[in-house]
């Protein structure tokens, strides 16, 4: 499994763990039952402690994306569609703050981010939303 960690980030190391996993999870490129590195596997991989692969494969048995099976590993396990869906919209809702951010500095309004947007999601709209 590759995971790419930005060592200068403001986001600790083991959020973009899980956030890596999450994504891979959503995406399909995890599946149900498939085995997660090991922690030492993947701490040696990653050139980072043991200790925050363990902190994240938590967090990820928290959230309910994985089951751990001391002495076997950490799991993916089955994903409920809705946490899935609320997944994938805490992501796109990130990607849109972004953007309102980039808008307001730009000085452009709310509707015209409406009409762009309105224009990107169904070419054969004129109209707005």
């Amino acid at each position: 499994m590759n995971i790419i960690i930005n060592t200068s980030s403001m986001i600790p190391i083991y959020e973009q763990i899980v956030e890596a996993i999450k994504k891979k999870i959503a995406s399909g490129e995890l599946q149900e039952n498939e085995a997660l590195p090991s922690v030492r596997t993947l701490s040696g991989k990653l050139k980072i402690s043991a200790l925050t692969v363990k902190k994240a494969y938590d967090r990820l048995e928290e959230e309910g994306f994985t089951a751990t099976i001391h002495g076997k590993g950490s799991y993916v396990r089955s994903i409920n569609p809705g946490l899935l869906k609320e997944e994938r919209l805490k992501e796109l809702e990130a990607e849109l703050s972004r953007i309102v951010e980039k808008a307001k500095l730009y000085d452009v309004s709310a509707q015209e981010v409406q009409e762009m947007l309105a224009l990107l999601y169904d070419p054969e709209n004129e109209g707005g939303l």
